[in-house]
């Protein structure tokens, strides 16, 4: 049950029946307005501006937003579920629940389980594209962090219904996999037991090298040692990607991440019938007079060095949002990376996915709306294209900056971060700042047992409902405490204020899950779980300096069941959302 939803609903008939009556314009948006909770819990359970938003449209029937927020509350004073309805400020309805409605959420929520707060499935198909770090070694944290990001979010995106792709984009074309190839052919050199010495500027210095350059010397011997490099070099790069792409996998299966396509950039330059995806692309657009040759003008500022004044081949992103014009072929006529990127995405429609969510890191902000034009361009418009940006992390501990790893030579592997701390730590920290927002990850803070740490607080939490169900069995033997049993309690009797709280922060979840997938933020889970976290730990504190308010008491066999339903209901939420998270929700904590 989403209380905000249903309301939406009604006010919305509300002002239909004003429609009706030619007091409002017939062609009025009614998804304009929200329903959402007040700012001041004290003004009420559920606030909208609905009047706000619709009073410029109805001038010649009611003066001011005032006059037709006074009549939207009156039509909502009648409702059966409203105990209240008044209009605040210059038009704003703020309206107040009666008891009922909110012991019929904890029964749906009881009953629904883990599933409350799903809407219903929309088919609606999104194709989320993240991590797709290039092949050429293990993964960092920075990696790691827009790993858990995308993941996060197409369990998100699933849970509200959509049907999602999870999608790697493998980086194999470029020269930074020529120059794997060249530092993996060296570690083949090293395993043959010749002597090195030290790794070359420009090559991949990392230990993770030298497993490829054995398997190498076990496969082939001596025999690519008297090759030209025009020979050996197609051999080893593609032997090098599969072993880098093994280990990448092995990374993001420690953070329970699993990939449903892992889509080759290289297949974009495979030839049929003598024109390749990228060539295609390029083709198609110029047919339609979106590719043209020209010039493009200096870059403001400093000229970089090979910067050339030369007739190009250029997509006009200009047409559809982007700043500049933008080259495809480079000066040796290979394709440029954003040619190969709109192969890429057009792949994507081309399979079925008119909705897009790519996951960068910070340092691609430059390339957002040039990307978002060409989906539009290749799409006809149909097609949309959402970016969402992931900070650096900064790893400390204790405070200190941590900067070197054994096994990568130059930066942290996300692997040994997930070995030290766990999962869940790394998963939870990951998601509970805006993915935006620059985060400081203290591998000494995110395991500590407090308070101050939110993974804890919020697992620890959960552990503690779960507590309660056994004290209750011990305190009444032969409790029935099933769903069936508990939705059927008396919850007329959570009368207290603080427990009240809770049951209206169960109500929220829905409209939270809701408002998370639309806006592509799991961070909102995250802070929601926090925040149900706390208020159940506030409320067990209370309990301790006055009995009557604790979850069980023994004299009250009814209360008790009451109270279960309630504790039930918070725990299957913060499971709920933990879920989504990829962060595990313990019965006990040890």
């Amino acid at each position: 049950m989403n209380v905000f939803a249903e309301f939406q609903t009604r006010i919305a008939y509300i002002l239909s029946r004003i429609i009706a009556e030619d007091r409002l314009p017939a062609d009025l948006d009614l998804s304009r307005f929200v329903v959402e909770p007040p700012r001041d819990p004290s003004h009420g359970d559920l606030a909208t501006n609905a009047a706000m938003v619709y009073a410029k449209e109805a001038k010649a029937s009611f003066s001011n937003p005032r006059q037709l927020a006074t009549e939207i509350a009156y039509a909502l004073a009648q409702d059966s579920d409203v105990a209240q309805a008044e209009v605040a400020g210059p038009g704003f309805i703020n309206i107040k629940l009666k008891p009922e409605v909110y012991s019929r959420v904890l029964r749906d929520a009881l009953l629904a389980g883990l599933d409350f707060g799903k809407p219903a499935a929309s088919g609606e198909a999104i194709n989320v594209e993240y991590v797709s770090a290039n092949p050429t070694g293990p993964m960092h944290v920075g990696h790691g962090r827009g790993a858990v990001f995308g993941d996060a979010l197409s369990s998100l995106l699933a849970f509200a219904g959509k049907k999602v792709t999870r999608e790697y984009y493998i980086n194999d074309a470029g020269a930074q996999v020529d120059l794997l190839a060249r530092s993996a052919f060296l570690r083949y050199r090293e395993a043959l037991g010749e002597s090195i010495g030290e790794i070359p500027e420009g090559l991949y210095p990392g230990d993770y090298l030298k497993p490829a350059g054995k398997a190498l010397a076990d496969a082939h011997g001596r025999a690519l040692l008297d090759k030209p490099e025009a020979d050996w070099l197609p051999l080893v790069r593609g032997f090098a990607i599969d072993a880098m792409m093994d280990m990448i996998r092995e990374d993001l299966a420690a953070l329970n991440i699993k990939h449903d396509v892992f889509f080759s950039e290289r297949s974009l330059t495979i030839k049929t019938n003598g024109v390749d995806a990228v060539r295609s692309v390029i083709d198609d657009l110029a047919a339609r007079g979106i590719v043209y040759q020209g010039r493009l003008p200096p870059p403001k500022g400093q000229l970089p060095d090979d910067w050339e004044d030369r007739e190009q081949t250029l997509f006009k992103s200009t047409d559809f949002g982007d700043d500049i014009d933008r080259p495809l072929i480079k000066s040796d006529g290979g394709y440029t990376y954003f040619a190969s990127d709109i192969a890429y995405h057009k792949s994507k429609i081309d399979r079925g996915f008119n909705s897009m969510i790519d996951v960068w890191g910070a340092d691609h902000g430059g390339y957002v709306k040039r990307m978002q034009a060409a989906v539009k361009a290749v799409s006809g418009g149909k097609a949309s294209l959402d970016v969402k940006l992931c900070q650096l992390v900064k790893l400390m501990r204790d405070g200190e900056p941590v900067k070197m790893s054994k096994r990568a030579g130059d930066f942290v592997t996300l692997r040994e971060v997930v070995d030290e701390v766990g999962v869940d730590a790394v998963r939870f920290w990951m998601l509970f700042r805006k993915n935006d927002a620059t985060l400081e990850f203290d591998l000494a803070k995110v395991i500590e047992q407090s308070k101050d740490n939110p993974v804890f607080y919020v697992q620890y939490a959960h552990a503690r409902g779960r507590s309660v169900i056994k004290q209750a069995l011990k305190a009444f033997p032969g409790l029935d405490v099933s769903t069936a049993a508990l939705a059927n309690a008396n919850l007329d009797l959570l009368t207290d204020e603080s427990e009240a709280g809770l049951v209206k922060l169960i109500a929220q979840y829905p409209r939270q899950i809701e408002a998370a997938a639309l806006a592509h933020e799991p961070h909102r889970v995250a802070f929601f779980v926090h925040e149900l976290a706390s208020s159940f730990h506030s409320h067990w504190n209370r309990g301790k300096d006055q009995p009557q308010l604790r979850f069980v008491n023994e004299e009250r066999r009814d209360l008790t069941c009451a109270r279960l339903a309630l504790v039930n209901s918070l725990t299957l939420v913060l499971a709920s959302g933990l879920a989504i998270l990829g962060v595990s929700a313990p019965d006990e904590m040890r």
